[in-house]
């Protein structure tokens, strides 16, 4: 299975990041200027700049230009991706557990067979 980037920026790098993914939390409650996102970091507003550039280029956040502030607000581009990825392998899991689950059975009756 291929991983997909979207914006060239893998979005398993962009929550690689503790930073970042704290951001995402708090843009989960609701749009930030990215000065209202800094003062939850120690870090410099350059640095957070940084972190929002990543998110963006994955797909995580959205950037709108409101006067001279840009907000961020979540978008569904990145968790996309993921969720695409995690259903894959869901699926392989549940096709694996389903053969155990068949083998078992079968030894189970064989060996019930093989006592009477």
């Amino acid at each position: 299975m291929k991983q997909q980037t979207v914006n060239g920026v893998d979005p398993f790098h962009a929550i690689g990041d503790p930073s970042r993914r704290q951001m995402l939390h708090l843009l989960s409650k609701e749009s930030l200027t990215i000065n209202a996102l800094a003062v939850n970091f120690d870090m410099t507003r350059p640095a957070v700049s940084k972190h929002i550039k990543i998110l963006y280029g994955a797909g995580f956040i959205s950037i709108q230009d409101i006067g001279r502030e840009r907000h961020c607000a979540l978008d569904q581009k990145g968790f996309r991706e993921l969720q695409s990825w995690i259903d894959y392998f869901d699926q392989f899991w549940q096709v694996k557990m389903k053969k155990l689950d068949e083998l078992v059975n079968k030894q189970t009756r064989n060996s019930k067979k093989t006592k009477t």
